[in-house]
Order: structure tokens, then sequence, then C-alpha cells
């Protein structure tokens, strides 16, 4: 018979660990699974809202496959965990036994105490978050051309939301308490020239000045004595674990909910991943880090490999803003050797960090032949070339360690997708095996299915392919 495994989350980690387990188990023989979704939309792609916010997507291109042979329930709330009864109870009034309990409450977008943001705890009137497709939905309600818009909050997503708001000819005013953008992975000559580069696309960039009080009626007043005029605010400070449910159910948690190497909360039955979890070594707001925690806990829990362990994730953040090609890898500041170079009229930095010739951080904006190589070499783990310079330049092709601009020089063990952990060979063998365009490959390897920054690559790899392995054409 099946034990039956509760997962309360259907965002993206918990999507991605249905499907992981029926890629293991398809037809059901080990584990039965039923998923609780909160929101009535069924699972899609959280990393892609700003594509959405910018035009370049619709809300429902961002949708993402459902596995089969799984009880989806959207629009049910799990409201208590019963652990002694090894139930699940949900705002329906249902109850959902478990053997295996999986948490992916994921986590939620902080409103700042910031006089009129909020009413009754929910945005006020003219305020948005930026956290799910609602959130979208009612921003680009207001994003009309010429219409006002303060974003609050100068980290990944606002400037995200900034620059997609921009594109669409809203006049934007992006508003950060700290002295420069993006602090947790940018130092402060990145930041600087990563606000050169937006106010070069028309956004109002106001660093070290904070959010005071909103006015529908008047705009936003900040602590340097200044009002934005706006017709609306986005706010984007943050987000906060979704503990609540495993806390009331007494099971421990810090910032998150705790969580060892076999993803296991201090209770062996119930386990947590994604964003509400919190291991020692994973980044946190990773969709990366979510997803490898979803294929070592499938293979715990379908047997396919008991041995199986969650180790961490290597740290790279890739910004998603049309026009700024900026990756930030690892921790700058753990390097015993360090090249920095600075060329702000032309929107290029980039700070390399090593260790025993070993790449630990970097910083790379308006340079992505660079980024390409600087994170396989992480990536990898594979020493550096010797010549620095040419490595931070772009121009160094390490063998075999690196992406490279070229597909064909591309080693078959590079990491292409790193969010998939999808290599060339795993994208060669799909093609032979029948996958012949982009969105097949995608469909086959999940290549280009996280953040979608690695799709020109598999584009390329497609094309290569294409050219040097074409399909076999029928005998006539």
């Amino acid at each position: 018979m099946s034990r039956r495994v509760v997962v309360i989350g259907h965002g993206m980690v918990g999507a991605r660990f249905a499907d992981e387990v029926r890629r293991r188990d398809p037809d059901g023989a080990r584990l039965a699974l039923t998923v609780l979704g909160a929101e009535s939309r069924p699972a899609y792609n959280r990393v892609l809202l700003s594509t959405v916010l910018a035009g370049g997507l619709r809300p429902e291109m961002v949708a993402l496959p459902l596995a089969e042979g799984v009880d989806v329930h959207t629009g049910v709330a799990a409201t208590a965990i019963d652990r002694a009864a090894r139930v699940v109870r949900t705002d329906d009034g249902a109850e959902h036994p478990y053997d295996e309990l999986v948490l992916a409450t994921g986590s939620r977008a902080v409103l700042p105490p910031i006089d009129g943001l909020a009413e009754d705890g929910a945005p006020a009137r003219g305020v948005s978050l930026f956290r799910d497709l609602d959130d979208c939905e009612r921003i680009l309600s207001v994003a009309a051309p010429g219409a006002r818009i303060a974003v609050v909050g100068g980290g990944l997503l606002g400037v995200e939301a900034a620059r997609g708001l921009a594109g669409r000819g809203v006049a934007v005013t992006l508003v950060h308490p700290c002295t420069h953008l993006m602090e947790r992975q940018l130092d402060a000559g990145a930041g600087d020239v990563l606000a050169g580069a937006l106010r070069e696309m028309g956004v109002d960039v106001r660093c070290g000045v904070s959010a005071k009080a909103w006015d529908p009626d008047a705009g936003l007043d900040c602590d340097d004595g200044s009002r934005v005029a706006a017709d609306a605010v986005v706010v984007a400070t943050g987000v906060r674990a979704e503990t609540g449910l495993a806390a009331d159910a007494g099971l421990a948690c810090d910032r998150g909910i705790l969580i060892d190497d076999r993803l296991a909360t201090d209770d062996g039955r119930v386990h947590a991943i994604g964003d509400c979890a919190q291991h020692v070594d994973a980044a946190g707001g990773l969709v990366q880090s979510g997803w490898e925690q979803a294929a070592v806990l499938a293979d715990l829990l379908t047997g396919t490999d008991p041995a199986a362990r969650y180790r961490g994730t290597r740290p790279v953040t890739r910004l998603k803003a049309t026009g700024i090609d900026l990756a930030a890898v690892g921790d700058p500041a753990a390097g015993d050797e360090e090249l920095r170079i600075s060329d702000p009229r032309r929107g290029r930095y980039g700070v390399l960090a090593l260790r025993d010739d070993r790449v630990v951080g970097a910083v790379l904006m308006g340079l992505p032949d660079a980024a390409a190589t600087i994170t396989g070499l992480y990536d990898s783990g594979a020493p550096a070339p010797e010549d620095r310079l040419a490595l931070l330049l772009g121009r160094a092709a390490p063998g075999g360690a690196a992406e490279t601009a070229d597909p064909g020089r591309l080693p078959g063990s590079a990491v292409v997708c790193r969010c998939n952990t999808v290599t060339k060979n795993a994208l060669v063998t799909a093609w032979r095996e029948g996958a012949r365009d982009v969105d097949a490959l995608s469909r086959r390897t999940r290549a280009a299915t996280g953040c979608g920054s690695c799709r020109d690559v598999v584009c390329g790899i497609r094309d290569w392919l294409d050219e040097v392995d074409p399909p076999q054409q029928d005998a006539a």
C-alpha cells in the first residue's frame, strides 16, 4: 500500500517536489501525494513575475506543468497540523491524514511599519506588494504610460519592479533606505553603477532615503523632507518565512523551520523545503535551493536513494531586468585575492575574489562573457587561469571548467541551467532522444524553466546540435 504524503504549499517548491516524486514513482506505487495550495491558481513560476510586470510574458505563460497522479487542492489553506493523529486540517473543514508531511509554505512579503501603507494589516488604497500574480495584476492595473509609481525597497525585487515599470512608460521613483542598491549582493561600487544604469533608463533612484508616510491623495513622504508625487506605491522590502503552522504544531523554528541534511524537522515524519525552511548551508530566497531540496527529499521518501543528503546550495543571483546584465556569485569578501574594475560610463563593473586559486565570489555587471566563465568556475571548483584580468574581462576560457560563448567548446559536464542543474550532456542526450526544439529540450530536461536566464545558451546549444548532429532524414 502506498504511503500517504501530504504537501502543504503548491508554489514552485511544492510543485517541484510533486514532480520529482512522480519522476521516481510514476504510477504512485510507493507514495500517494496530496498537495494543498492556498492560492486559487495552480503553481506558477514566481521568479518570472518581474518579466510579467515588464510585459515580456503574459500571466498564463508562467504556469508550471502539473505532475500526473497528484491530488491537488487549490484555494485550500491548511489551518492546523495534528502531529499526534498525523492529520492536516484545512479551512474547508476537511482532514488529510499523512504518513509523511512536507511543509513547502514559502515566505510572505513584509509590509513595513510606514504610516498609511496598511489598513487592518492589509495593503492600503494605492499600495501593492510584489510577491504573487495577484500583486502583479494590481500593479499592472495602474501602470499605464504616464502613471507615477513609487517603489519602496531597492533589493533585487525592487530593482526588477522599477525597471519593468519604467519600460512600460511609467514615471518610477525608487526609494531605498540603504546607501546603495541590492546591498545583500553588491558592494557600494556595483550598487552605484547599477543606480546609474537605472537612471539612464528613466528611473529616479534615491538611496539613503526612507519612506515615512503614504497618502494616496498626496504622495509618498520621505525622511529627508521630500515628497514623491505618486499615484501608487509598490512595496518590495523583503520576505519572511511562513512558519506559523509549524510553530503552532510545536516544531522548532528560528528564522525558518529548522531542518537537517535529510530535510527533516525535529519530528522525523515532518519535512520542510524551500523558503520556509532553515538549513545551515542553504542560501535564502533562491529557487535553486528549494528545488535541490525537493530532489533530495523525493529520493529519500521514494527510497530511490536512501543515502541522499542536502549539503547546501552555492549562491548565484541574477538580476532579471531588461538591458542590465548582472550576476552575483558566492561571497566576494571570502577571498584572499581580489581584482576589481569599474567602468560606470558604460555600465560595467567587476569584482573577482579567489582563495587558493578558486573562485569564491564575484560581482559582474555588463560583463556577460566573464559572468558565464566565472560562474562555471565557481560551480565546478576548478582552478582559475593564471591571467586573472583576462578572466575578469571575459577573455579567458579555461579548458573544460566553465561555460564559453561557443557551444562546441562547452564541456559536456558544464552546468547550463543552474536552477535545475542541467548539463550540456543532458541537453545532448535529450536532443538525440527526439527533443528537437528549445521548448522540447526544456520539457525533457527542465533547462530554462527556472529564472530563464540560460535560455539563450540553450538556444545556442540547440542550433549547434542541429548543425553537427542533424536529425536523420527518412530515405526516399
